[in-house]
């Protein structure tokens, strides 16, 4: 603020009160058929941007400030589009549970991305166990592949490693009924994917929704907004959200 009161040739108290004084005004974009994109990101604990974006155009539809991510706030925004006359052909999200059911009948693409990162998460980069590895290599070439191949690796997989996945704990101390998963990460992995393996090719089955495959696109804006805001690691979080909604503005 000191240095916009030296360009300005202005007091700097100008230029604080000039700053606190902005309101923010929602840009309505002007094409309502759209294919939408939906994440949040955050800066720190308790401080999240939610951002509905439109997928062919680039543009921010809408934004919200967050704690954290809820079903309901994505729905939120996806009725303030409606409401507005916005015909939403499909959504990608990042995989969050219960949102596909909420968002109904709107078509769904979870990110393939998101997907890779949640394997990753449970078997980690280097796995030491030989099924880990396949898996890991296999989700990995998601976003390379059609959907009856990986679909159909998946299943040799399954077939080749059956016993491994749903081997049991043998041991007579564990006094519980049933006995817990031998490897129950890689158990979740598999299982994540075979969850979520209806939602992970909604782009292939339906292309005239014009549905992207990840979420890319809209971490590329979340990765812009945080070089931006690094730049004023001092402002406070009200200044912190007036500059994020004039960059949104001006730029998306």
């Amino acid at each position: 603020m000191e240095q916009l009161a030296v360009n300005y040739g202005v007091n700097e108290r100008t230029i604080r009160r000039d700053l606190e004084g902005m309101r923010y005004v929602r840009k309505i974009a002007r094409y309502k058929d759209v294919t939408i994109q939906m994440d949040t990101t955050y800066w720190g604990r308790g401080f999240g941007l939610m951002i509905i974006k439109d997928a062919l155009r680039g543009n921010v539809l809408w934004h919200k400030y967050v704690r954290h991510e809820t079903i309901a706030q994505y729905v939120e925004g996806v009725e303030w589009l409606k409401n507005l006359g916005f015909k939403i052909y499909g959504a990608v999200i990042d995989g969050m549970k219960g949102l596909p059911q909420a968002l109904r009948p709107i078509r769904v693409q979870m990110c393939q991305f998101h997907q890779m990162l949640i394997v990753r998460r449970y078997l980690t980069q280097e796995p030491d166990l030989e099924a880990s590895r396949e898996l890991l290599y296999l989700v990995g070439m998601i976003t390379r592949t059609d959907k009856e191949s990986f679909i159909g690796a998946i299943n040799e997989w399954c077939e080749k490693y059956n016993d491994v996945v749903n081997e049991r704990v043998r041991d007579k101390r564990i006094k519980r009924k049933t006995p817990p998963y031998m490897r129950p990460r890689l158990r979740s992995a598999y299982l994540s994917i075979k969850r979520n393996m209806p939602l992970l090719w909604t782009f292939y089955d339906y292309p005239e929704t014009g549905l992207p495959n990840t979420n890319n696109a809209l971490e590329g804006l979340f990765a812009d907004l945080k070089t931006k805001v690094r730049v004023h690691g001092g402002i406070s979080r009200e200044h912190r959200k007036k500059l994020l909604d004039e960059y949104i503005k001006r730029n998306y």
